[in-house]
């Protein structure tokens, strides 16, 4: 789903998109009140640029102040088990998705000298995890793609700003490994297929636990992006992560990274796991709090 912030005069209308507008029911009810006065639901499928002219077309002089890009797709698995059509298609939403919605608005942006696109990307655009090759992929795309655009559009006031989450509590999340924990890996040798059902999945289950954010966290993040008035272009929603993603740049060569992944997954996963554990206790009382907070009215 992508999401289109329209403005109109002092009130802000929102453009809530949908590949399949016949499962809008849940959003229908999310909107409440909103619905068909500042929140609209529009057809939209980003694989498809007739589909996205159609909607920008249908908004009053296609005035779009803000855009989100948060459509996507997953795929983890053993790369010998996935189909060249499996890995298009990821790349077709993740990545070429982004750039036909970018490409669309963008000229109308340009002619005002004012917007700002905001892209829902992934730590897995600064640091490939192992199983999750295409994926990465296509998020690496979409950072280098906006990376050397972003110098363009600030000569025409125009900002852009990658939003990279890590593990999300999602049905998308879950359903995409539940779905992985079913599939059949007769394609692979057997110890590759050992690899990603015994310590893979099993690791990941252990990371969505203690490491995971609920969706509201990542919206409170994207809203304060889009309140700056100086929005950044990178924004990491879980600080746990930017150590790993340091590793890169600490050394160029890339062996401290791969070398610490490796054992960490190889050698030491046992104290991975209590780790783990050790993360999710301390997050807990501190999530409470922060719940407890929202209900006292307190941000």
């Amino acid at each position: 789903m992508v999401l289109a912030f329209v403005g109109r005069s002092t009130c802000v209308a929102v453009i809530a998109t949908l590949r399949n507008v016949t499962k809008k029911e849940q959003l229908e009810a999310a909107a409440g009140a909103a619905l068909n006065r500042s929140l609209e639901i529009k057809q939209l499928d980003v694989c498809d640029e007739r589909s996205i002219r159609s909607c920008i077309n249908s908004i009053p002089n296609r005035h779009i102040d803000i855009l989100v890009n948060n459509a996507g797709v997953g795929l983890i698995g053993p790369i010998e088990c996935q189909s060249m059509e499996e890995m298009k298609a990821i790349m077709e939403t993740n990545f070429f998705g982004v750039v036909r919605m970018i490409k669309e608005v963008l000229p109308d942006m340009k002619k005002r000298r004012s917007g700002h696109i905001l892209v829902i990307s992934s730590v897995m655009g600064l640091q490939g995890i192992m199983f999750n090759e295409i994926y990465a992929a296509s998020k690496f795309a979409i950072e280098g793609f906006c990376e050397s655009l972003v110098v363009q559009t600030l000569k025409f006031n125009i900002f852009i700003s990658m939003i990279e989450p890590g593990p999300v509590e999602t049905e998308f999340e879950m359903k995409v490994y539940e779905d992985a924990g079913k599939a059949d890996y007769s394609q692979t040798d057997q110890e590759t297929a050992e690899i990603f059902t015994n310590i893979y999945l099993k690791n990941s289950k252990a990371i969505f636990s203690s490491l995971g954010q609920r969706p509201e966290d990542i919206a409170e993040h994207i809203l304060k992006v889009l309140s700056m008035a100086r929005p950044p272009f990178r924004h990491q929603t879980n600080a746990i992560y930017t150590p790993m993603t340091a590793l890169k740049h600490a050394d160029p060569t890339g062996a401290l990274m791969t070398d610490s992944f490796y054992k960490l997954v190889f050698k030491y996963d046992t104290l991975l796991h209590i780790s783990l554990k050790a993360i999710r206790l301390i997050r807990w009382p501190a999530h409470k709090m922060r719940q407890g907070a929202r209900l006292l009215g307190f941000r």
